[in-house]
């Protein structure tokens, strides 16, 4: 009789040991959880910007050594080469960013070429051509390029540089949100751009929400003017 409350009491031990044991258990996986939770977080935000920074800046310097070194290329004749995928052949300005605002736009819209800068939509016009310019970025990550992209407005200027000439396009309504699939947002008179016939459009796309990429924001563009780089940096850019 005296051993069944110490049968009793090694049970109850053990109960709460075991207990103990997976509560500590679950609690260690939870902090090594968010552990790696925040680890990726940092990646996202940090890692992905510093190497994207660095990739456009290659990018920049590339471009801006080539032009140096061919400027033979700079006068294009009737039927200009074609760009080559993933590489550079322009830098976008938008001063409403910051003034120090410039990226590299490379050829085609694939992953990793928006890890480097910009897109340009294959098929898409040339800058200052007939038709739709079309440029994708990433909205977060991999620099944040189009982070601000909300706070475009009506009349901003959106400066490209071939390397020959200044292009200045200006905004010409708010950012337009609509579905990935919607891809008349690039046809050469873009849909509900307002544009109401042919001319020479830009076309800036990017995620929407912020984090996400459930939707896309659009804005569009008309162009402005042109000036050629001999004469210097436009009036948009310097003043």
């Amino acid at each position: 009789m005296s051993s069944r409350p110490s049968v009793r009491s090694a049970r109850s031990q053990g109960s709460v040991l075991s207990v103990r044991l997976v509560v500590r258990t679950f609690s260690e996986l939870c902090i090594t959880v968010g552990a790696l939770i925040v680890l990726f977080v940092a990646y996202v935000l940090l890692w992905t910007g510093v190497k994207a920074t660095d990739a456009a800046e290659g990018e920049i310097e590339t471009l801006h050594s080539r032009w140096a070194q061919e400027p033979v290329a700079l006068s294009p004749g009737p039927s200009p080469s074609p760009y080559r995928d993933g590489k550079p052949f322009a830098t976008l300005h938008i001063p409403r960013f910051g003034s120090g605002w410039e990226w590299p736009v490379l050829e085609n819209t694939e992953a990793r070429t928006l890890q480097k800068g910009l897109g340009h939509y294959s098929g898409t016009a040339r800058p200052g051509e007939r038709g739709n310019f079309a440029v994708a970025g990433h909205r977060r990550t991999y620099g944040d390029p189009f982070k601000d992209f909300p706070r475009l407005r009506p009349g901003d200027a959106v400066i490209v540089n071939d390397g020959t000439t200044w292009f200045t396009y200006r905004v010409a309504k708010e950012p337009y949100r609509t579905v990935p699939t919607d891809t008349a947002v690039v046809d050469p008179v873009p849909r509900r751009s307002g544009f109401e016939g042919p001319g020479r459009y830009l076309t800036l796309t990017t995620c929407e929400p912020e984090w996400g990429s459930s939707h896309r924001l659009i804005a569009w563009a008309h162009l402005d003017a042109t000036r050629p780089v001999s004469e210097g940096r436009p009036p948009a850019l310097t003043g």
